[in-house]
């Protein structure tokens, strides 16, 4: 690794550093159509992509909604809007299971100690009596309560558009009057009506608190608006504001990562915000249904929750049962939606395990498979219906091996990535591994063991389309990708190999486990060491935490010397790594201005001259979109040198490249085609689309210049990472990994952080996030298998 510029490269003089750029409106108004959501004061934000500046480490995602979907025939779904009504369909199946479990608060049901002091309070406050004041002060401990075996059968994803449903024009205008009133900008109203649904006027003049739930609100706001409308009347301890502000919270927490929040950190959150009795804003959005309230054990302070002993446990250990009533526990406060999708994952996983039939001699049959780098993984899903598997890069070829050996089987595979680069790179993966598998005999589904899968003899002619071995989690989801699914709504699949494993959120990662036919295996494979999922929840680290089904660890590293460099930051090293022929170059600079001018010669002439990578396939990574070095002027400054024009389209010209966001936190980089009276035409990942000119502001942004968390799933030939001196207090090592990782043959860095990068790598670890995946998963699960 060099630090001396190469010839190619000499140092020109820097340019004026650009000023900061201003973000969101002001203190006291309203947002437009850019404006921003943020994380809980207390918490922090996390790694979803969210729009913001270069120094708050956040990154887009919140405020674009879903896009449009590939062009071809009117009856087919876009990827978006099939992806929305994937979700609408989980939590309607979701409703159906909170419906069937008894007692009128979900998360109440069979507690005792604190939980049932907080039932109590709940339920005085339905029946207008007082709630006791300290509700959340020294919890007591209490038996963790096992989610009942949930109603599994998901359907099909209906042919309806995912797209929010447009209110009556009486109904816009409606609330429009009721904003314009209130000193909110009326460009809410369309946003508003949706939201809130019929009636939304009403509520608002009811309850103006309500506005909270429109995306981009904040507490102020709403605030200035119930002050417009109520007068005197609008105060701080106003219990409707308190319910409405604890809401808020939780879906910011959501936002930064989190499925739910402890009851301190909530109580500190609302005291920021100037509710003056945390306590009963919390028990009113829990009388309301708005929220839950969860109590878990502990087995030391610190440590993720663990499964309570029952009395009979303790007896039969010669222990006294008494002994666990001073464990100590914590009370969670979480959304439904979360909660639930959290504990309906946990009753999928365990179901995927438990199915798998375990008659003996089950692992022969895969055994002649069990060869190279890959015997281990194999031999694991042999015997088991969940196994986890890390590694970088090269690890992905035992996963293809894997496919392979399933496939000589007779077995229905399929492979899933989190973005449609990686299922190329996967399916290019698969055409060597099957020749390496050739030795392996076949087996025809006829004759196979039974143990071998919970389902054969169902070849590519029984309805599944089982050439479809490998797509992406989001087209297997909404239906668009993959083999199918049968009568009961179950995919067509023996074994299922989701590769990219730590960008699974709680609900995606529900969606695939319900999903699974009894008997079928699944295999979570990722890179533990990237940045996590947009979307809440830590779906991968938790079952990697949780240690309740065997772990395969890949050892087979990365190449080259980028491969060294990021397997050294992996565990906390940034080491020099030898690179002879310039695969890892370091380009000082002195301010942000210098950052700009070397990253668009880099990109346009010394990348191109020296190492022979087109500008095309060079990708440039910054922390944020604002700042003086972030994706907005590094885009403006690309677009100047590569593709100039006048952005005759919402600031886009044909040949501009854009990362297009589809939904939040998924981005796709693309080209402009064309622009018409139908919209903006892309071409993403060698799929058309066309977004509508009302949807381009909040779905599409230039692409020169992407954040890691847009990066993620993604590599290209070249990455040019950018840390310009402003980005050092947000800098981690997951941010660092992920980043440099995207480099497949050159990485170039342009680095303005001076020690914040070595500090950064070997001190700032992810930032926690606060879920309950792993505790309801060892309930279920209490041994561990591996």
């Amino acid at each position: 690794m060099t630090t001396e510029p190469s010839a190619a490269e000499e140092a020109e003089p820097g340019t004026p550093s650009a000023g900061p750029e201003s973000e969101g409106p002001g203190a006291g108004a309203l947002p437009d159509s850019e404006a921003r959501a943020s994380a809980t004061p207390d918490q922090g934000e996390g790694d979803g992509e969210r729009e913001g500046d270069a120094g708050d480490g956040s990154a887009e995602g919140t405020t674009g909604g879903g896009g449009e979907g590939a062009a071809g025939g009117a009856a087919q779904l876009s990827e978006a809007e099939a992806e929305l009504a994937a979700q609408r369909e989980l939590r309607e199946r979701i409703e159906r299971r909170k419906a069937e479990k008894e007692g009128p608060v979900r998360a109440g049901t069979g507690l005792s100690g604190k939980a049932a002091d907080l039932l109590a309070a709940v339920r005085a406050v339905e029946s207008g009596e007082k709630a006791p004041a300290s509700v959340f002060s020294d919890p007591e401990p209490t038996p963790r309560r096992v989610a009942p075996e949930p109603v599994r059968r998901p359907q099909p994803v209906p042919a309806a558009s995912g797209a929010p449903v447009a209110m009556a024009a009486e109904s816009v205008d409606a609330v429009r009057a009721v904003l314009v009133r209130g000193g909110a900008p009326e460009t809410l109203a369309p946003q508003t009506a949706a939201t809130l649904g019929e009636g939304a006027d009403g509520q608002l003049r009811a309850d103006p608190w309500q506005l909270l739930r429109v995306a981009g609100v904040r507490p102020e706001q709403a605030d200035g608006f119930a002050r417009a409308l109520l007068g005197a009347e609008a105060g701080p301890d106003d219990e409707r504001r308190g319910r409405a502000v604890t809401v808020w919270l939780l879906e910011q927490a959501a936002l930064a990562g989190h499925t739910a929040l402890e009851a301190p950190a909530l109580h500190a959150a609302l005291a920021q915000r100037s509710v003056p009795d945390p306590d009963a804003a919390v028990q009113s959005a829990l009388a309301e249904g708005d929220a839950l309230v969860f109590q878990d054990a502990l087995d030391e302070p610190g440590v993720p929750p663990a499964p309570r002993r029952s009395e009979e446990d303790a007896d039969d250990s010669g222990e006294d049962a008494e002994d666990d009533d001073v464990r100590p526990v914590r009370v969670l406060i979480g959304l439904e939606r979360y909660a639930l999708a959290e504990e309906s994952l946990a009753d999928g996983l365990a179901r995927v395990m438990n199915s798998l039939p375990k008659e003996d001699g089950a692992a022969a049959a895969w055994e002649p498979a069990a060869t190279g780098s890959a015997a281990e993984l194999i031999r694991a899903v042999a015997g088991h219906g969940l196994v986890l598997h890390t590694g970088g890069e090269a690890s992905r070829a035992e996963c293809a091996a894997l496919v392979a050996a399933a496939r000589s089987l007779g077995l229905r595979v399929c492979a899933a990535a989190h973005h449609p680069d990686g299922r190329r790179r996967f399916a290019e993966l698969l055409g060597p591994a099957r020749a390496a598998q050739g030795a392996a005999p076949a087996v025809a589904p006829s004759s196979a063991p039974a143990s071998v899968s919970g389902d054969q003899g169902r070849g590519p002619d029984d309805g599944g389309r089982a050439d479809e071995t490998v797509v992406t989690v989001a087209g297997l989801l909404a239906g668009g990708e993959g083999p199918g699914r049968d009568a009961d709504g179950m995919l067509r699949t023996d074994l299922l190999v989701v590769l990219d494993a730590p960008q699974l959120d709680v609900e995606n990662a529900a969606m695939l486990a319900e999903s699974l036919p009894d008997g079928a295996r699944l295999v979570l494979s990722g890179d533990p060491g990237v940045l996590w999922s947009a979307g809440p929840g830590r779906v991968f680290a938790d079952l990697l935490a949780a240690r309740v089904c065997p772990q395969v660890a890949s050892r087979t590293p990365d190449p080259g010397p980028v491969g060294e460099l990021v397997s050294g930051i992996g565990i906390g090293e940034l080491n020099q790594v030898e690179a002879p022929g310039k695969e890892v170059v370091i380009i000082p600079v002195r301010d942000a201005g210098e950052a700009v001018h070397r990253t668009v010669q880099l990109v346009a002439d010394s990348v191109p001259r020296a190492i022979g990578i087109p500008a095309e396939q060079t990708q440039v990574i910054t922390p944020g979109h604002g700042g003086a070095a972030g994706t907005r002027v590094l885009n403006a400054a690309l677009k100047e040198r590569l593709n100039p024009g006048p952005g005759r389209f919402g600031g886009f010209d044909p040949g501009d490249r854009i990362a297009y966001t589809p939904a939040p936190g998924r981005s796709v980089p693309g080209r402009v085609v064309k622009a018409d009276a139908a919209g903006l035409h892309l071409e993403c990942a060698g799929v058309a689309v066309v977004v509508p000119k009302e949807r381009v502001e909040s779905t599409v942004r230039h692409g020169w210049a992407v954040t890691a968390h847009q990066a993620v799933g993604v590599r290209w030939p070249a990455a040019v990472v950018v840390l310009p001196g402003d980005a050092a207090p947000v800098l981690s090592r997951p941010w660092v990994y992920t980043a440099f990782g995207r480099a497949e043959q050159h990485l170039s860095v342009v680095h303005g952080v001076e020690q914040a990068l070595p500090r950064a790598v070997g001190e700032v670890v992810a930032k926690p996030r606060t879920t309950r995946l792993a505790g309801l998963v060892t309930t279920q699960v209490p041994a561990a298998a591996g």
